[in-house]
């Protein structure tokens, strides 16, 4: 049962103030606890109905976590979370540990993404795309912000992040690699080659782009062709498009 400290404490994990403070973040839905509990997460809590126990045996099974049985009712009274079907889990946040390109790998680098939703759809498509790391400018949105979990549909339990001031990373680790970013004007993506050494797709912000901090580092701007009208393109499906140019050319060879 849901106590009322419980809610109020699952509830104020909305807010990144008290994220940070309890170092914990809220993980809801059957999906996304699912492959929350295949992963190294560390689970503080898991509030379940008997359905979703008796479905999920075997992986409760095989990661014991402390759980407590609840009912529809009682996860309807967590007022702001949109898919409580089954369950919520609380769990711990990593460490922000240091991450950067390994020879011949593209990760993807995010200068001020502010949107959660777009967030949580980049990691998504970085993890069907098989790009396991992202490195964030310190104004990107909060990993564990509900909205970026929930969109991520569990995929942020297999990619790495890391948050930086880019400008100095990049200066300290974009030399010999290349760092591709995308622009409203740049080379075709179309006839773009990725340089084989592997290095940095920066992605910018939804309404002013790569900011120019980060832009002088750039290496190789490259545009997705345009055949209509529309002014501009959301910056997941950016993403997506050119991730997968990136994974077609590397894949010939």
């Amino acid at each position: 049962m849901l106590s009322k400290n419980q809610i109020k404490y699952i509830n104020s994990l909305q807010i990144k103030k008290y994220r940070q403070q309890h170092q914990s973040f809220v993980v809801e839905g059957a999906k996304s606890v699912v492959e929350l509990l295949a992963s190294d997460y560390e689970v503080e809590t898991l509030w379940a109905t008997s359905e979703f126990q008796q479905q999920h045996q075997a992986v409760l099974a095989a990661r014991r976590v402390p759980l407590e049985t609840v009912t529809l009712s009682e996860l309807e009274k967590l007022g702001s979370f949109q898919s409580n079907d089954s369950c919520v889990a609380v769990a711990k946040t990593k460490e922000n540990r240091f991450l950067c390109a390994d020879p011949g790998e593209y990760v993807l680098l995010l200068d001020d993404v502010r949107d959660p939703g777009n967030l949580g759809t980049i990691l998504r498509i970085a993890d069907w795309y098989g790009i396991t790391k992202i490195v964030c400018s310190e104004s990107t949105t909060d990993l564990y912000n509900p909205k970026v979990i929930a969109a991520s549909k569990g995929s942020f339990t297999r990619i790495n992040t890391y948050y930086t001031d880019l400008p100095p990373f990049l200066s300290q680790h974009g030399a010999g690699v290349g760092v591709i970013g995308a622009f409203l004007e740049g080379e075709s993506l179309y006839d773009f080659r990725f340089p084989s050494q592997g290095g940095y797709v920066v992605m910018g912000n939804e309404s002013q782009g790569i900011g120019e901090a980060v832009g002088t580092y750039v290496t190789h701007k490259v545009t997705i062709p345009r055949f209509g009208g529309a002014e501009s393109l959301n910056v997941g499906i950016a993403t997506a498009v050119i991730c997968d140019n990136l994974r077609r050319q590397l894949h010939k060879g």
